[in-house]
């Protein structure tokens, strides 16, 4: 469980204990111990089995994989992973592979709804790149949605990371984008589904320590 799922609900908690001081009616004090009850489920964070294999770039988030594309980037062509989560998934995230944080960037934004092409640049987001071992560079977006208005980033730049470890949340509906190098073999597909820290989205050639 992640503490912020703790505060939510007891905020909802207090105001479902004045309501029920106030007016003694359950169905206006159950609205608040309802949604007490969603953060808690909200801001849960299960246990994941970490992928070991060389290579292997695992998902940063749960949900479903919306797009898997060629980018041009200003280094060249560039694999592009897209994974929208709904407000029922898990929110936390993960690190993609183990290494180096090279470049964590904030960029100010728009809130589009993270279905939308467009929200990959203009919505607001947390940019991370981290250089594994091998010195490939992974790079991942966290991006605010239509709902979410907070990403949160555990980490700062020069420190190392593990596959598969926590390292962030983004709040309620939103998107994640992982960019891969040209090199890297595709593991999924539109429309699947995948879990955060478990879940092999693709592969470098030849392997590789991360």
């Amino acid at each position: 469980m992640v503490r912020d799922g703790y505060f939510y609900a007891l905020g909802m908690v207090v105001v479902a204990a004045l309501l029920w001081l106030l007016t003694q009616s359950v169905p206006q004090t159950s609205l608040p111990v309802l949604l007490a009850l969603f953060f808690l489920w909200f801001f849960r964070d299960p246990e994941r089995t970490i992928p070991t294999g060389q290579g292997e770039i695992v998902s940063p988030a749960d949900g479903v994989v919306t797009q898997a594309d060629w980018i041009e980037t200003s280094e060249g062509s560039r694999l592009r992973i897209s994974i929208f989560l709904s407000v029922f998934d898990v929110h936390v995230n993960r690190a993609p592979i183990g290494g180096v944080l090279s470049s964590v960037r904030y960029q100010h934004g728009q809130y589009l709804n993270a279905m939308n092409p467009a929200s990959a640049d203009r919505n607001e987001q947390n940019i991370v790149t981290i250089r594994g071992e091998d010195g490939v560079e992974i790079t991942f977006k966290q991006i605010a949605g239509l709902l979410a208005r907070r990403i949160v980033f555990n980490h700062r730049e020069g420190e190392t990371v593990e596959r598969g470890q926590r390292v962030g949340l983004i709040k309620f509906g939103s998107r994640v984008d992982v960019i891969l190098p040209a090199e890297a073999m595709l593991r999924v597909k539109v429309g699947e589904r995948v879990k955060g820290g478990e879940s092999v989205l693709a592969a470098m050639r030849g392997g590789g320590n991360h």
